[in-house]
């Protein structure tokens, strides 16, 4: 597992449609870490891994860098998570 870099906690809420109280409150951080955070401030690697798993728990998947660069995208297509498929 590699570390959460802010950027790419500011995408996953972005994906989620979570705010930053949306976050603390699924990892029990503060509103304000998550903030400081974000913004490029220094944290924890436990934190980060608090921050990590509760995206993944969301449905969040974390990319490696494979030349492109790291990424994020949701673990299942939209259609499956909102319990319909495609249309015939």
């Amino acid at each position: 597992m590699s570390i959460l870099e802010p950027a790419q906690c500011r995408a996953a809420r972005g994906l989620l449609d979570w705010t930053q109280r949306d976050l603390a409150e699924a990892t029990s951080l503060s509103v304000l870490t998550v903030r400081s955070f974000e913004k490029g401030g220094d944290m924890r690697e436990s934190n980060r891994t608090l921050l990590r798993r509760a995206f993944e728990k969301a449905g969040v998947e974390f990319i490696a860098e494979n030349g492109g660069g790291a990424g994020l995208r949701f673990r299942t297509p939209i259609a499956e998570r909102e319990g319909g498929g495609p249309s015939s």
